[in-house]
């Protein structure tokens, strides 16, 4: 495997035992690490839950591909319309394979760029709209429930755009993502004759990537899907593995686990050292959050877990965070994603000026420094007893980035077993659902009309005094 996880920092030999785990607590908790991997593995072999699956789909992986190749050419501009997990997925691929936005370069039908609409802002909306062609854009319209007010508002917008200008064949610049037999989306989708792609039921939007949720719009915008979903599906088989020295997720669940629950680091910062890791950082964030903040365990009892993840760039966020992290609350645990080989060095002319602070770097490259960076502020960090760890992949590619999207995502189902909560629901987020469809006066909601009325009174008597 071409992903390596060190904990070293993490453990009490290096950062004390106050903060760092001693070896007498990991050897204790390996036995529910390893109950943790069997509960999940009953669930998966009971369809409960999908995700592992999807790297071995080779039926949709092979539609998917042929769907880009018959489009290719036809576009310029990929439009995702979608929020949270039907484009945050989208988004890390785009920005690891293609490299980080802005920085693609110029786009054409050869090279078609990606852009994603994941929020109702109307300025926000307008301007992308106006960047775009009707005849050269193809629209991907993702919602699990075919519902979701953000998207279904979007993609009315930009369905008569492409009405306007295209009438009857503006069809055939859609390509819709959704559940089967379910959801106004579908219906709409069957009826304009939109070609769709399903989503398995058992698969939730944050772990949603490798569906055809996140590899219709990495297809049509050139990426191999096919060798991301090969990475992924040699994770998979790893993490199946009852065996802590090979299970790169499950060892890491066991160690994040005890450092968050034991040591009080209720804060975890992801920091990745690439910028083409940067997208996959807001993608975990969604996965982490919305996976492990839960108000109840599987048993009722109200627990009201979670631990806050946060992304930081390096080594951009050296110089706007990292004070914090080395002199404030001690509540936090590091993840550096590191790169092994950068597919660019950066070179750095080798004349010198006479001056010091420049001649030192003169003949080195932008990798060595970003290296020596990374390894700098986690040799801080430590000195500081702040718990850090590293995830490294050799480089990044197709494959890679497959392996380590499988990876955090067993990763987040291993945390969930072994706090006893239901990683895969999401009670929190449906209540600002369900009050948005009544202010907005979707059938069905009065109930929460009538909510929404009661707590604007209090706020009015709150103001008043």
């Amino acid at each position: 495997m071409s992903i390596h996880f060190d904990e070293a920092n993490l453990t009490s030999a290096m950062i004390g035992e106050a903060h760092g785990l001693t070896i007498g607590e990991v050897k204790k908790s390996e036995k529910a690490a390893l109950s943790a991997l069997e509960s999940f593995k009953k669930q998966v072999d009971a369809g409960t839950y999908g995700f592992p699956h999807l790297p071995f789909d080779k039926a949709m992986i092979k539609a998917v591909s042929e769907h880009a190749k018959a489009k290719a050419g036809s576009y310029d501009t990929v439009c995702v319309v979608g929020i949270g997990g039907s484009a945050l997925g989208a988004w890390a691929l785009s920005c690891a394979m293609r490299g980080p936005h802005p920085v693609q370069g110029a786009f054409s039908t050869k090279f078609p760029r990606l852009v994603i609409l994941d929020n109702v802002d109307p300025m926000f909306v307008e301007d992308a709209i106006a960047t775009m062609t009707p005849k050269k854009t193809h629209v991907v319209v993702i919602a699990k429930s075919g519902a979701t007010a953000e998207s279904v508002s979007v993609f009315m917008i930009l369905k008569a755009w492409l009405e306007k200008a295209l009438g009857k064949k503006a069809a055939a610049n859609v390509t819709v993502v959704t559940s089967e037999g379910t959801g106004d989306l579908k219906v709409l989708a069957t009826r304009e004759k939109y070609t769709t792609f399903h989503l398995p039921a058992n698969v939730g939007g944050r772990f949603s990537v490798l569906s055809a949720v996140g590899l219709v719009p990495a297809a049509l915008t050139g990426i191999d899907i096919k060798k991301l979903c090969q990475g992924a599906a040699e994770m998979t088989s790893l993490s199946w593995k009852a065996d802590l020295s090979v299970n790169l997720a499950l060892r890491a669940a066991q160690l994040h686990h005890l450092t968050w629950t034991l040591k009080g680091k209720t804060i975890q910062v992801a920091f990745p050292y690439s910028n083409r890791l940067w997208g996959t950082a807001a993608w975990f964030q969604q996965l982490w959050a919305e996976s492990l903040g839960k108000a109840k365990n599987r048993q009722g009892v109200v627990v009201n877990t979670g631990q806050t993840p946060v992304g930081a760039l390096g080594t951009t966020d050296q110089h706007s965070q990292v004070q914090l992290y080395m002199e404030g609350p001690a509540d936090k645990v590091f993840t550096f994603w590191a790169v092994g080989k950068f597919a660019k060095k950066g070179a750095i002319p080798k004349a010198k000026i006479g001056l010091e602070g420049f001649d030192y770097l003169a003949g080195q490259t932008l990798e060595k420094l970003i290296t020596a960076e990374r390894l700098a502020t986690a040799a801080a960090l430590t000195e500081q007893q702040r718990p850090n760890c590293t995830v490294t992949l050799d480089k990044v590619d197709e494959w890679h980035l497959g392996a380590f999207l499988q990876m955090m995502e067993f990763q987040t189902a291993f945390v969930g077993e072994l706090l006893d909560i239901n990683a895969f629901d999401q009670d929190g987020v449906e209540l600002g659902k369900k009050f948005t469809f009544a202010l907005m006066g979707r059938k069905g909601f009065d109930d929460y009309a009538d909510r929404f009325a009661e707590y604007e009174r209090r706020q009015f008597r709150a103001r008043k005094g």
